[in-house]
């Protein structure tokens, strides 16, 4: 409701600011200074859909979500064997893409990860036919990596990319812009815009947060550094995830708690990991700087600078057939790397000591916070560098407290490898593997310390 009310008044604000007083305008010829109407028009109509699908909920069927949730269930409820095909067909072309291309020598990273992604096509086939050894074909390997993760992925990310035309290519990211840059700067020295980024994975996908803000670094719109602080700290997973493992931890009677809890942690951790190395040392300058004196007051000046961007744009069609092909790239370079890297590490979480040797480096921060069991909280939080939903299951029988943080590290952390790294790779964004587990390093540790308070205040909740 107050979505609804905050976009009347906003439109009724710009229609009284810039077309009341402005005389013998033309429509698709507008001279300088002058407002179009028909730009107008496409900036309040496209934003308006982009919002709606990406930010607005709706119940359908019982199911409250936003529409592009819904689009994705529906497909996968009502063609779940065609969505298969898809995902398995998507993961090919992946693997053969950079072989294709010739991108497999660009440099040494892009070659082993294109030798993942042709793993990553042989275990996808396993995974198709249910073939291969049995400790491959357990429910919580190679078929909760296709069912939870491809096939979902490899349909949000192109058909976000079509709505994403509308919601990032007529002048709401400028118009977002000027208005959030008092807040983005100071907090994440990252553009205005970059909230569009932020909202967007949270509501959305990661992936289509990292999708938008590409779009935006590839256009000079960003500096490398502003790209990376928004892929290492606003690409969070979706509500919708969140409270897959809010469930799994049994969480639920204190989803309100927890929900702004992890919203809020994961953006103050962002504001600290900027300040630290390597995001801090990061290059800096970008093309196409935000403006920050404005000639007239800040949501006129934000209104005309949306409106130019609406004047000048391509038509819709085009602009959605530009998203398809970045979208369907994107998921191509994701998809068979899930496979691969994903199933690498749930092999090692299940079989191996290694997250129990790296949870040792989280040891003294969960012993610092005072957590009941703090081995526990270490070694789960370990394991979300492999995939961020094995944290919630190794977590889940144990104390509230320890869900509480753990399930809030799961969250916060953001970088892990079954998904968002890969993902992140696939950008042109200069984040390196070895920058990232720093960054990831640092989110854990931070989330740690200031998740433990909060869970020992959210206890009384359920007492």
């Amino acid at each position: 409701m107050y979505i609804h009310v905050g976009m009347y008044v906003a439109l009724h604000l710009v229609i009284n600011n810039l077309l009341i007083g402005s005389r013998h305008m033309n429509a698709t010829d507008p001279k300088p200074g002058v407002v179009s109407p028909l730009s107008l028009l496409k900036l309040i109509a496209y934003s308006c859909i982009g919002i709606f699908v990406f930010f607005i909920p709706i119940s359908i069927g019982g199911k409250e979500t936003i529409p592009l949730d819904h689009i994705v269930s529906w497909l996968r409820s009502d063609f779940a064997q065609m969505t298969e095909v898809y995902a398995i067909l998507v993961v090919l072309a992946g693997g053969a893409y950079p072989f294709i291309s010739g991108g497999w020598r660009a440099n040494k990273t892009q070659t082993v990860l294109s030798i993942f992604k042709v793993l990553g096509v042989v275990t996808a086939v396993m995974a198709f036919f249910s073939v291969g050894p049995a400790f491959l074909l357990e429910k919580d390997m190679l078929p909760f990596l296709f069912s939870k993760l491809v096939v979902p992925v490899g349909l949000i990310v192109p058909i976000g990319a079509v709505f994403l035309a509308f919601l990032i290519g007529y002048g709401l990211l400028e118009f977002a812009g000027v208005l959030l840059q008092p807040i983005m700067k100071p907090l994440f020295k990252t553009p205005g815009k970059s909230a569009i980024d932020a909202v967007a994975s949270f509501v959305g996908s990661y992936s289509i947060g990292l999708l938008i803000t590409n779009r935006v670094y590839k256009s000079g719109q960003y500096s490398a550094k502003e790209a990376a602080i928004i892929a290492t700290g606003f690409s969070t997973v979706s509500a919708t995830f969140m409270v897959i493992v809010a469930k799994t931890l049994g969480l639920m009677e204190v989803w309100n708690v927890f929900f702004w809890a992890t919203l809020l942690i994961t953006f103050v951790v962002t504001a600290i990991t900027v300040r630290l190395f390597p995001l801090s040392k990061m290059d800096d300058t970008a093309e196409s700087r935000e403006v920050e004196k404005f000639e007239h007051s800040r949501f006129k000046q934000a209104a005309l600078e949306g409106i130019e961007v609406a004047k000048n744009a391509d038509t819709i069609g085009r602009k959605i057939l530009q998203n398809i092909k970045e979208g369907m790239l994107m998921a191509m370079s994701i998809l068979p790397s899930i496979m691969s890297v994903g199933l690498c590490g749930l092999l090692l979480a299940k079989y191996t000591p290694v997250f129990e040797w790296i949870g040792y480096l989280f040891y003294p921060f969960a012993w610092i916070a005072q957590l009941p069991d703090p081995m526990m909280v270490a070694t789960a939080s370990a394991t979300g560098l492999a995939e961020m939903f094995l944290p919630a299951l190794i977590a889940a029988k144990s104390v509230f407290v320890v869900k509480f943080v753990v399930g809030v590290v799961s969250i916060s952390s953001i970088l892990f490898f079954s998904a968002s790294i890969p993902c992140i790779l696939s950008t042109e964004i200069p984040l390196s593997i070895k920058q990232m587990l720093i960054v990831w390093y640092q989110r854990v540790a931070l989330t740690i310390l200031i998740a433990s308070p909060v869970a020992f205040w959210a206890e009384q909740f359920v007492q």
